[in-house]
């Protein structure tokens, strides 16, 4: 079926339509909560020493393959007090009778298990599985009963990955701020109250649906609990702006002449035939980091893309149901006080492309200029992941982090685990004392526990604090002189096999590899971007500049995150507590949403401009016209994503305000800088050239018609102007 014909089957069928999205929602909806989300807190890599480690021991060493819960305590007014040591005991047998807790250490008879200060002491509670397999139920009954053993001789406070998992603060809800402020925008945008409200329905509709596809997903694909978030500020900011240049068009065609059914089928068949270009190009990059091969890394782009995905449905779909009950109301309840202006010439973007194209040298210098200076900090982004040091302060994990540090140093919140594969006989105690004595005389190592081997004697394990934090780029510098030096010389001719691994040796593996496979990737979507817009804009440089302009936009808003959460400027502001590197994943799943959003704005410009072109032949005209009369919606669309994007910073996640700054800023650069400045610049410089594609190309590559009826009629009006495949369109 064609988009035209799906369009006037929708409006005419409008009440079988809705119906379908209503079974939709509730189906979808109750389906999820029967089967219930299985979200996970594994971002392990294959194929890296610290998955060996785990894999060994939990192979050979089941009761030491679990993650650890760290128990921070402080006595008052020491730990040494008998009745601060009683109240320690009873705690210890509490937590030792928790499921999937194999044993409690004694801090008293632990080395180094109490302060030199005397007031601050570590229990390690050690569990028999890693966080990912363990219920958060476990850690919410562990916080339990610290709570309940906290006295004014004794504070309690657990640490570890399992109880930051099951510490859930509640946020404010950001959804409904960056729903509040897109109302207003697109109040202002389109003057009308029920024009305004049509676009928010059916974005939130769409939502409504994919959302409880995550959670099904979640039985199928590694999906991490943010995952759902991340998807509710992709979904709807796009469903709104999905819906937003849909509307435009049915509104423009209203005032054209036409009826409410043949506005709509216009609408789709133009602006709809872009939106699904744009969705498609976004769940395009998406899907590419499944080529990652990391399932951690394809769980959050098929989460992200089957949303997409939804949203995209409901705009060709849904929308033009729901227009259909609008019809020619579209612009009751108008704003006496907002007033637009009509057509495309004499506004103030025509003018605004007018002034560009009148000195596109200085200009095209400046805004690429600002754009290396906004993308200057990229150059010195460190990858890594946040740990218990970013969450809020009211949180046990971060009370307990904190107290760590202040009893022990920084590293106590991150040790290195040593798994050794022993030989298969004689006494090994010379050999392990040997890497634990090398281990504890290198620089930036604090402590290393005793070795404990498991009861075949064929696996040992130790660990190794560093006096750094796991963040600390020193942390790093020294888990690879631990693997590259250290433990090779204290091993040579031992016949012993020693794997680092840990929370911290974990982190470092999974950014370096995510670090190496990232220009692939980066790569692999530029590629198939420039191949679709040169299928579409039939030239070379168009695509070639949207792609550069692209990547330009994303680095400089990777430049903004590092500049705020590694560098630390204005992190108070964000509600940042503290700086360090950025999120590991987040520079590929920034990538591959904000080149397909930009791509959006691309299309959508690029096409009204091409469309002109196609009309006058006359580039600066049609740059000028095809500017004028889409910038007010482009801009309103990106008013709309920044302001929702934003919301997100007043969570407590951090991994979410990233994001949300990453968007933001990215969709601000990208609607100012790029669209209104470097591209009418750009264009005008390189004239009739950006229109030229060599013949052989021309004849190779497949004609694809993103804006439908009006574009094919424009081109055949020209001879030499071949015919378009006009993707999904009908011949009538």
């Amino acid at each position: 079926m064609s988009l035209r014909a799906l369009a006037g089957f929708c409006y005419r069928r409008r009440w079988l339509v809705v119906g379908v999205w209503v079974l939709a929602l509730v189906g979808m909806n109750m389906l999820s909560s029967g089967i219930g989300p299985n979200f996970t807190t594994n971002f392990s890599a294959p194929h890296t020493e610290s998955t060996r480690a785990q894999n060994l021991l939990t192979t050979e060493f089941k009761a030491q393959s679990g993650d650890t819960v760290q128990v921070a305590l402080q006595g008052t007014p020491s730990m040494r007090d008998p009745q601060v040591h009683a109240q320690v005991e009873s705690l210890r047998a509490a937590l030792a009778q928790v499921r999937h807790v194999t044993n409690v250490s004694d801090p008293y008879a632990t080395p180094n298990g109490i302060s030199k200060s005397g007031t601050i002491a570590l229990a390690n509670a050690q569990l028999n599985a890693p966080v990912h397999e363990i219920s958060n139920d476990v850690g919410t009954q562990m916080i339990r009963l610290a709570e309940r053993h906290t006295t004014p001789q004794l504070e309690v406070r657990l640490g570890g990955q399992l109880i930051q998992q099951s510490e859930r603060p509640k946020p404010p809800s950001s959804e409904a701020i960056g729903i509040l402020a897109a109302i207003v925008i697109l109040l202002i945008a389109f003057g009308s109250v029920l024009a305004m409200v049509v676009p928010v329905v059916v974005a939130l509709g769409g939502i409504a649906v994919g959302l409880p596809i995550i959670g099904l997903l979640t039985h199928i694909f590694p999906l991490q609990s943010f995952t759902t978030t991340l998807a509710a500020m992709i979904g709807i900011g796009v469903g709104i702006d999905y819906a937003l240049f849909v509307v435009t068009r049915y509104r423009q065609s209203l005032h054209a002449g036409h009826t409410p059914e043949e506005a709509v089928m216009i609408a789709i068949d133009t602006s709809g035939r872009a939106v699904l270009f744009a969705g498609m190009t976004v769940i395009i990059a998406l899907l590419g980091m499944l080529a990652i091969g990391l399932s951690f890394i394809s769980g959050l782009g098929m989460g992200a893309a089957a949303v997409v995905a939804v949203t995209v449905l409901a705009a060709v779909t849904l929308l033009p149901a729901v227009l259909g009950f609008v019809g020619t109301k579209i612009d009751t309840l108008r704003l006496p006080w907002v007033h637009h202006e009509d057509g495309t010439r004499e506004t103030v973007w025509h003018r605004w492309s007018r002034f560009v194209q009148a000195r596109p040298w200085p200009l095209a210098i400046t805004g690429l200029a600002v754009l290396l200076a906004l993308g200057a900090p990229v150059l010195s982004m460190r990858l890594g992941f946040v740990d218990a040091g970013n969450n809020p302060t009211s949180t046990q994990s971060r009370q307990a982090y904190d107290l760590l540090s202040k009893g022990f140093g920084p590293g106590f919140n991150g040790p290195f685990v040593l798994a050794m594969e022993l030989p298969p006989a004689g006494d090994h105690r010379a050999e392990l004392d040997a890497v634990r004595n090398a281990a504890a005389a290198t620089p930036g190592v604090a402590s290393v526990t005793q070795p404990t081997s498991n009861p075949a004697g064929t696996t040992a394990v130790m660990r190794v604090y560093p006096t750094t934090a796991p963040q600390d780029q020193a942390t790093g510098a020294l888990l690879h002189r631990l693997r590259d030096d250290v433990i090779p010389k204290a091993t040579a001719g031992s016949g012993m096999k020693v794997y680092v691994g840990g929370f911290a040796a974990q982190t470092e593996d999974f950014s370096s590899l995510l670090g190496r496979r990232l220009p692939v990737f980066i790569g692999i979507v530029v590629l198939l971007s420039f191949l679709l817009l040169m299928a579409v804009f039939r030239s070379i440089l168009v695509p070639l500049k949207a792609a550069i302009m692209n990547l330009l936009s994303v680095g400089a808003a990777y430049g903004v995150i590092v500049a705020i959460f590694q560098f630390g400027w204005g992190k108070q502001l964000v509600g940042v507590a503290k700086q360090g590197p950025i999120q590991a994943f987040l520079p590929m799943m920034m990538f591959a949403i904000l080149f397909g959003l930009s791509m959006d704005y691309e299309v959508f410009l690029l096409s009204r401009i091409r469309e002109e072109y196609l009309r006058s032949r006359d580039n600066a005209v049609a740059v000028a016209d095809g500017l004028s009369a889409t910038a007010r919606v482009i801009t309103a669309a990106a008013a709309i994503m920044c302001t929702f994007f934003l919301s997100f910073v007043l969570g407590n996640n951090i991994i979410i305000k990233l994001f949300g700054i990453g968007f933001a800023s990215a969709i601000f650069i990208d609607a100012t800088l790029v669209r209104l400045l470097i591209v009418p610049s750009t264009m005008e410089l390189l004239g009739e050239a950006n229109w030229w594609l060599p013949k052989p190309l021309d004849r190779l590559l497949p004609h694809l018609d993103v804006e439908g009826h009006a574009l094919a009629a424009a081109a055949s009006e020209d001879q030499d102007e071949p015919d378009y495949i006009s993707l999904g369109s009908s011949t009538d």
